[in-house]
């Protein structure tokens, strides 16, 4: 029902209230709603957040959105994770109403007195609501000024002046007089850790680390834990805070691909980690050339050392010799002929991975994906990249995250879902903490521009956005023929337009031969065969992205509003590749800080043009000027609302400006 101070559309409220919106330990939350009542009395609205043990916290005063009609809001800041909510408090204003009134008919002569009478019983009534304790001085003030106010030899503008005074406003604005106030809500909200919304996430197979050609065999020797933990280094060297290992099970050797996806493996194809299962275990094995559970526990505790944390696939499908298909074969799907259905996406075939039939036997399902994560959970792993979410049902993440909640709120599930948004956002709203994006085939301007606006202010309620330039299974276009220059801008981009960002090992190496003209496979992927780098070779000839990766993760480590996601403004600029955006966020002075990113989208050409930037958004007004440190080359600048920029790709595509205000 609608309350005796009307509050309409509320946000952030998902699916009616029935799934709580997404916060982060820290974030601003904005919240907005209609606000309006009937006639011409003044109204107000308050925000009030109510924290996991059911306290409310403080209010926080809402305020009308300029150029919108009755439109309010406010941003409010959880600071523990779990299970919040919040209420808008709408109410009368007679304080304001009184001052509306008595600014006009004062001047004009009309009911002056009854106007001051009302003016001081008002000012008494809010004394007396004032606290009994600690609440003296203001009671002070509240007296002086009705004293004035009533005092007939006095000036009426002085009287007025008097009900209206600074310190009267203060008190007022810490206990306001509030009529007819009423509660709407509550609205839910889960507040997660600060790793569900910011992070900076590197890939890389840990058979490919420390991996070797044997001299006297010919043959390649797989890398293990204790040979891939000697990468962690320079992992976390590069700012690193997750690394995500794709699986590490036992790998099928029933209808194995061997290499570029071939059917006709040699004996020595070593078959995708994706094709879970085989004599060795299932999904709670660990593949034998790994090592064993003693070799990974040292893993991930020496990347906790380093401040890294390990992301593990989950990926729930079985090659045709995962214990699974022996024990429980009800839980795939039996065709006409009898055999059990491989993968299809077609004409795409998967005959190394049989899908898992959730319909079959739902409660043994679900009960053996909780075990299996809870497995892993024990062996230190607090985030799970999943694979290919979209193709199992929705209703089984949102049981399976909310079971895992239940115990270990800390644990964090990552939706690697390229598909159709409606299935993106449900799985978002059920539960998933970040999710993959379209980000690897936006490329254009006006499409980034989109994007960017799109994440951050229209499905930042349920989805979290996460930047990965590159994966095993996609090398777009973009990156195949744009050249070193490439790399660079789509990192820039990644880096600086997301809070949470990912490389794929071998994108610092420059990595981009296709396996075919028109196609977004890597040639030699690393899906089906070990891939040897020589990181060292790199290091010391320079031909590296490492040192640039660095930077744009220490940038973002220092900067507040990079690692925020709701606070993107699109700026504009003449030139059609030339993109441009900043982002705002409260200092740890009270003051806002401000980034601007300025991107050249051309890898091919130097490209200089004019910007045209939304000064306010900026914290400055229209005619001011200011500072532009770039964070990159260190340089700084004198910029304008109109500035002019030049950016070439071969020396350096982006600017990451902080602003600071000019000298005085």
């Amino acid at each position: 029902m609608v309350g005796r101070i009307p509050v309409m559309d509320v946000t952030p409220v998902v699916e009616g209230g029935r799934y709580p919106a997404k916060g982060t330990v820290g974030e601003p939350l904005p919240v907005t709603a209609h606000v309006f009542r009937e006639g011409h009395d003044a109204l107000n609205a308050d925000v009030v957040l109510i924290d996991p043990k059911g306290r409310r916290r403080a209010p926080v005063r809402m305020h009308k959105v300029p150029e919108k009609v009755d439109l309010w809001t406010a941003e409010v800041v959880p600071d523990a994770m779990g299970p919040w909510s919040f209420e808008i408090e709408s109410w009368s204003d007679p304080v304001a109403t009184w001052r509306h009134n008595a600014e006009i008919k004062i001047p004009a002569g009309i009911d002056v007195e009854l106007m001051f009478t009302e003016g001081a019983l008002l000012l008494e009534r809010a004394s007396e609501a004032l606290p009994r304790r600690g609440g003296a001085a203001q009671r002070k003030v509240l007296a002086d000024a009705v004293k004035a106010v009533r005092d007939t030899k006095r000036p009426e503008p002085v009287r007025f002046a008097a009900a209206t005074s600074p310190q009267v406003d203060e008190v007022l604005a810490a206990y306001p007089l509030r009529d007819l106030v009423t509660a709407n809500g509550p609205f839910p909200v889960y507040v997660d850790r600060e790793r569900a919304l910011y992070g900076a996430w590197y890939e890389f197979f840990p058979r490919s680390e420390g991996a070797y050609v044997d001299d006297t065999t010919g043959k390649v020797v797989s890398g293990n834990f204790t040979t891939a933990a000697k990468r962690l280094d320079a992992v976390a060297a590069m700012g690193f805070d997750v690394l995500y290992l794709p699986p590490i099970h036992p790998i099928g050797e029933v209808n194995r691909k061997g290499r570029n996806n071939t059917l006709t493996p040699d004996p020595d194809d070593v078959g995708s980690p994706w094709a879970i299962g085989s004599k060795d275990g299932g999904h709670d094995a660990i593949h034998p050339d790994l090592g064993t559970f003693a070799d990974f526990d040292a893993f991930v505790r020496r990347a906790n050392d380093l401040g890294v944390e390990v992301a593990l696939d989950l990926a729930l499908q079985a090659a045709p010799d995962h214990p699974w298909v022996t024990t429980n074969p009800q839980w795939f799907t039996t065709r006409a002929d009898g055999t059990i259905a491989y993968a299809e996406n077609p004409p795409k075939k998967y005959q190394d991975i049989y899908p898992v039939n959730f319909d079959n036997d739902r409660d043994g399902i679900y009960r053996e994906v909780l075990r299996v994560v809870k497995h892993w959970m024990k062996h230190g792993v607090r985030i799970f990249r999943v694979d290919n979410p979209h193709t199992k049902p929705v209703e089984f993440w949102g049981w399976l995250i909310s079971e895992v909640r239940k115990t270990d709120p800390d644990v964090l599930f990552l939706s690697e879902a390229f598909t159709k948004p409606p299935m993106m956002r449900a799985l978002a709203t059920v539960g998933f903490h970040q999710s993959y994006t379209y980000f690897t085939w936006r490329t254009a301007k006006w499409e980034i521009e989109q994007y960017l606006t799109e994440l951050a202010h229209q499905t930042s309620t349920v989805m979290r956005p996460n930047f990965f330039v590159n994966t095993p299974d996609i090398l777009h276009a973009f990156l195949q023929y744009g050249g070193p220059a490439a790399f660079k801008i789509r990192a820039a981009l990644a880096a600086t337009g997301s809070p949470s960002w990912g490389v794929y090992a071998g994108y610092e190496l420059f990595e981009h031969v296709a396996v075919k003209p028109g196609s977004e496979e890597y040639l030699d992927s690393e899906k089906y065969q070990i891939r040897i780098r020589d990181w060292d070779e790199a290091d010391a000839t320079g031909r590296t992205l490492a040192p640039y990766i660095t930077r744009l993760n220490e940038i973002r480590r220092e900067s507040r509003p990079l690692q925020l996601l709701r606070n993107v403004t699109i700026h504009s600029s003449e030139d059609d590749s030339i993109l441009v955006f900043s982002k705002s966020a409260p200092g740890p002075d009270g003051t806002d800080e401000h980034v601007i990113v300025v991107i050249n989208l051309d890898p091919h050409g130097t490209r200089e043009t004019m910007l045209h930037l939304n000064m306010p958004a900026l914290g400055l007004d229209w005619h001011d000027s200011f500072q532009a440190h770039d964070e990159i080359t260190g340089e700084t600048w004198t910029w304008w609302e109109r500035s002019y920029v030049r950016l070439d790709p071969y020396h350096e595509p982006a600017h990451i400006l902080t602003v600071r205000r000019s000298p005085a």
